[in-house]
């Protein structure tokens, strides 16, 4: 590992940090205007929770070969098929927060004199931040996951080590164990930091890695 970490590991652990990243900030950036569009008008939310289930059930590796012919072998087909995985575990997260205010605060707040504005802004979205938090953990965890079997495509990430090592001839793997430790660990220190965040953002909500 320490011989092969300049020219191999770590630019393969940059690269799968990158399409992590891009693929959840993507992700959360559509899945919560879009909760909030279903939250304000009901009749949204079933067609929106149906599409995304309907991504869900496509396998991975079945999707990445649906959108070669549109977008070819590049980071854009990947990226698209791990936002589109995100957009299933995020969009019924946020949904199940916002849902989440019970009824009796919600009229308290609104004989408070509270616009519907400032009941989402100061009642509803405070209270959905651990549901919130919990969607992006497994977002996150799932997403680093998904994104080792981008390397079947595209030379990067953490998966690409895994793939040459499957295809040596010899039975030690070194390959497999250290980039699929490497993934392990990032995936373990995303979660860690993602309940760090929860806890800052809600000490009042149940902590725990759970």
């Amino acid at each position: 590992m320490r011989d092969h970490w300049g020219d191999t590991l770590q630019p393969a652990l940059v690269q799968h940090v990158e399409l992590t990243a891009i693929a959840v900030v993507i992700g959360f950036a559509i899945a919560f205007p879009l909760a909030l569009l279903a939250h304000r008008y009901g009749r949204l939310e079933h067609p929106v929770g149906v599409v995304s289930a309907l991504l869900y059930t496509i396998p991975s590796l079945a999707l990445f070969q649906l959108l070669i012919p549109f977008s070819g072998l590049t980071w854009t087909t990947v990226e698209i098929a791990l936002v589109s995985y995100t957009l299933v575990i995020l969009f019924p997260n946020i949904m199940a927060g916002l849902h989440s205010t019970p009824d009796e605060v919600l009229e308290a707040a609104q004989g408070m004199g509270l616009t519907r504005l400032q009941v989402l802004l100061r009642v509803e979205l405070p209270l959905a931040i651990p549901a919130i938090v919990g969607g992006l953990r497994v977002a996150v965890v799932s997403t680093v996951a998904i994104a080792t079997i981008a390397a079947f495509l595209l030379p990067d990430g953490l998966g690409y080590p895994i793939v040459l090592a499957l295809k040596e001839p010899t039975p030690f793997k070194t390959e497999i164990y250290s980039a699929g430790g490497l993934a392990i660990a990032f995936a373990i220190s995303c979660d860690l930091l993602l309940v760090a965040l929860r806890r800052a953002l809600a000490p009042w909500a149940v902590t725990g890695l759970a």
